[in-house]
């Protein structure tokens, strides 16, 4: 950027207000265009691998999806390796995850959709790490942005105006001004109170809530996955997952919608294990070591705030990851959306420093949320799509194209438990690796339609009687 009074060169400085995912990950993208990166982050950092206030679904599940991985590998060269050196588990998510759909067992066989499954502590603290050695990079903890500065007509965002330690305000300057703060943004409040219109918001609540716990299973447990779903399949409103990571533990997720929320007592949380579709999770945890208590979390809204409708925009101000939109966390979309995000800022600061290589970014705001939703878009429609199933859902009512692609996934899902080439097709666009469309091929399409048509065949039995896919369920 330039001085306008001097003319002279200056440094290029952006702010990145929140230091979760999404802004890691854009604060990693902005040292490739800026000179300077301040993170404002209200939490204290800690030193080790550990929850954080800002963070309180850290310890559920995460999964971080094969798109996801391969983005954070692209941002963060060898992150992979530190990732296993801490200890997290490799994973292919076909054959070492124990799947059950809406009529059985998915089939397991070695793929090329694999990752690697630990806390997101974990991830965070070792994201976080990369940036802190690097020296473009600035951590300004126990800071609180309080507003936006602007120029004298507000039609540029000129930094942010922070609180410290909740007594000392100090303002920050910057060229560009990146929003990650997450699902509490303030950016709507913030453009208002400088004469903008703020975004209109879209939320679909299916009501699901999440309870979870920390394990150590026995070492005679006969088990060959590293993890195990057992899907909610509407009307039904029970579901769970469990997965293995880091330090030899084990994260049960019980997952209840339509307000099913799972509970948080010992004796309750054993018994809604029990009630689930098969004994898999059960027969897996109930001699196992709690090494936790029993976490709730209720905040799964999907929330789309429409940025990318907005007439007017200052310059200077990006707005990412769950500030923007919010997926209800089961679908396991967030922390890959959001390295979707950082890739599309970065694409669109080349983009436009290319054409105004004297650092104008003038238009770029607009550019960037309208490229942004576009991004969205498709994760948004599977995440809502799927929720709508649910007559309690509040926000929006299930369109003809809704049911229709309803109507087929079921379809799909069915042929799903037979069909390798599907189960592998279908995880690859739950990873993101591919588009929906994938699901249309002729191949897939030809045997949706020829069963249909076909006779109602026997549904597929869950379980050995042992918690355990059957062996004929899962040979491949």
């Amino acid at each position: 950027m330039f001085d306008s009074h001097s003319g002279a060169s200056t440094e290029k400085k952006a702010v990145v207000i929140g230091g979760s995912i999404a802004g890691l990950l854009a604060a990693q993208v902005l040292t490739k265009h800026f000179d300077h990166v301040t993170i404002v982050e209200r939490d204290r950092f800690p030193k080790q691998p550990e929850q954080r206030q800002g963070v309180p679904q850290s310890q559920h599940l995460h999964v971080l999806l094969t798109r996801g991985k391969q983005i954070l590998e692209q941002l963060f060269p060898g992150i992979e390796a530190e990732l296993a050196e801490s200890g997290a588990p490799s994973m292919d998510f076909i054959t070492d995850c124990a799947w059950l759909g809406i009529s059985g067992w998915a089939p397991r066989f070695p793929s090329d959709l694999r990752g690697y499954t630990c806390s997101r502590n974990l991830l965070e603290w070792t994201i976080r790490r990369r940036l802190v050695a690097n020296n473009r990079v600035a951590f300004m903890e126990a800071g609180q942005v309080t507003s936006l500065l602007s120029n004298a007509d507000n039609t540029s965002i000129a930094g942010v105006r922070v609180r410290l330690d909740k007594e000392v305000e100090t303002d920050i300057f910057a060229d560009l001004v990146v929003d990650a703060s997450g699902r509490n943004s303030r950016s709507p409040q913030w453009l208002q109170a400088i004469g903008y219109q703020p975004p209109q918001e879209t939320i679909i609540n299916s009501f699901l809530g999440y309870a979870s716990r920390w394990y150590e299973l026995a070492d005679e447990k006969p088990i060959d996955w590293n993890a195990a779903y057992v899907t909610t399949q509407a009307p039904g409103t029970r579901g769970a997952v469990i997965s293995k990571i880091e330090g030899n533990r084990w994260i049960l997720t019980l997952i209840g919608v339509a307000r099913d929320y799972p509970p948080t007592d010992e004796a309750e949380f054993l018994h809604f294990t029990q009630s689930l579709r098969s004994p898999i999770l059960y027969e897996t945890i109930k001699d196992a070591k709690p090494l936790s208590p029993i976490y709730a979390y209720k905040r799964t809204e999907n929330c789309l705030r429409h940025y990318e409708k907005l007439s007017k925009l200052p310059e200077g101000l990006a707005v990412i990851g769950d500030a923007v939109c919010a997926f209800n966390p089961v679908y396991g979309q967030g922390m890959t959306t959001a390295a979707l995000g950082a890739l599309t800022l970065d694409e669109c600061l080349t983009e436009q420093l290319s054409q105004h290589p004297d650092g104008n970014l003038i238009g770029l705001s607009r550019r960037f949320q309208k490229q942004l939703h576009k991004v969205i878009t498709v994760p948004w429609m599977i995440t809502t799509g799927e929720d709508l199933r649910w007559s309690t859902t509040e926000g929006a009512k299930p369109s003809l194209m809704n049911k229709i692609m309803q109507r087929y996934m079921e379809q799909v899902l069915v042929l799903q438990t037979t069909s390798p080439h599907i189960h592998h097709v279908f995880t690859e666009v739950m990873h993101m690796v591919k588009p929906p469309t994938a699901l249309f091929q002729p191949s897939i399409l030809m045997q949706v339609v020829k069963q249909v048509f076909n006779r109602h065949q026997p549904q597929q039995e869950f379980s050995n009687g042992q918690g355990f896919p059957s062996p004929a369920s899962v040979a491949e």
